[in-house]
């Protein structure tokens, strides 16, 4: 049974789009991407491969081609001037190396967004990104397929998980612009115990 203070972690560690203008600590990015490093991956194959972005200006360089909070009117769902994300992780794929799969990816996802939380450092994942100018930005040379961006830094609102209402599942914000994150509830996604 996990502990407690696994599950009330585990429940805090949410999507954050919005920023205090403070920088990461360069030590907790490496440490996030060393997390991710050791996060299990199939026949141990160890496909990924990371790019931190944190000088202002290639942050700033990153912030128009990544696309923020799909189910949100725009207005809502990305941040505002001095609300961007201070820094970003490319979350790279070495397509020499046999065995790419999108298990080990998530697995790896999960755990340097974790490390981060752990030092209090909110995380988006994002997929719905620029990858062709991302990956000329970035230099990526062909053989590094452009897999995920991670935006990271320090949260500027709340972010809570809130049952389903009506059957929805789409996020929204409430009256102070924190994030309310409908989810299914247990019953509901555990079909049954063998």
């Amino acid at each position: 049974m996990p502990a407690p203070d696994v599950m009330r972690f585990l429940r805090s560690r949410r999507t954050f789009r919005r920023f205090l203008p403070r920088a990461v600590d360069p030590a907790i990015l490496r440490e996030a991407v060393d997390a991710a490093r050791i996060a299990s991956c199939g026949c141990n194959r160890q496909t990924i491969k990371y790019l931190i972005v944190q000088s202002a200006s290639a942050v700033a360089a990153v912030q128009p081609l990544v696309h923020w909070a799909a189910c949100l009117p725009p207005e809502q769902g990305c941040p505002r001037p001095g609300e961007e994300p201070v820094a970003f992780i490319a979350v790279l794929q070495d397509t020499r190396l046999p065995g790419c799969s999108d298990t080990d990816v998530g697995l790896a996802l999960g755990s340097l967004t974790a490390a981060a939380w752990a030092h209090g450092v909110g995380s988006c994942i994002m997929g719905s990104i620029d990858r062709p100018a991302l990956a000329r930005l970035l230099d990526l040379p062909p053989h590094l397929s452009l897999r995920y961006m991670v935006a990271l830094g320090y949260p500027a609102h709340q972010s809570h998980l809130v049952p389903v209402q009506n059957g929805s599942i789409d996020y929204y914000l409430d009256d102070a612009r924190d994030y309310c994150v409908p989810k299914r509830p247990l019953e509901e996604v555990l079909l049954k115990t063998l």
